[in-house]
């Protein structure tokens, strides 16, 4: 069950897979951010997705951890980043992103790009600075 920090609209999860036996392309923390708001009724539905997925994802990676954070209630965080499509998604490896970008809300689709990136090893692809800035600070966000 995901249970979020408070209403709003970024949805974040971590492999942490450190250590793992028999994962090596994986022995980097993942972190999985889909940025939204909590206006927006596509990001209401989204909701279950997360979890749903989430919970797929556990079955073979189970050192996972949610976040939720609002984009307007964390507008400082998320500066000078600006989203305009909901929702949109970051997937990154320790500091290295994998995605950034919209995408479209559905479970396979979330679940594919996920998976892709975690058996792929997340081969790292250029964003700009300020996404490798808001990576840095997600990273070390315990949420509020």
């Amino acid at each position: 069950m995901v249970t979020p920090c408070k209403p709003g609209a970024i949805w974040a999860f971590v492999l942490a897979t450190e250590g793992v036996q028999g994962q090596d392309t994986l022995a980097r923390e993942w972190l999985v951010v889909c940025l939204c708001a909590q206006w927006c009724g596509v990001c209401h539905g989204y909701q279950s997705t997360f979890e749903m997925v989430s919970a797929s994802v556990r079955a073979q990676h189970p050192c996972v951890r949610f976040l939720w954070v609002d984009v307007e209630d964390e507008a400082d965080m998320l500066h000078p980043v600006e989203v305009e499509d909901f929702p949109t998604l970051l997937i990154a490896a320790g500091t290295d992103p994998y995605f950034f970008g919209p995408m479209t809300p559905q479970a396979q689709t979330l679940e594919r790009m996920v998976r892709s990136a975690l058996a792929d090893g997340a081969a790292p692809r250029p964003c700009a600075p300020e996404v490798h800035a808001l990576l840095g600070r997600l990273q070390t966000w315990g949420g509020s």
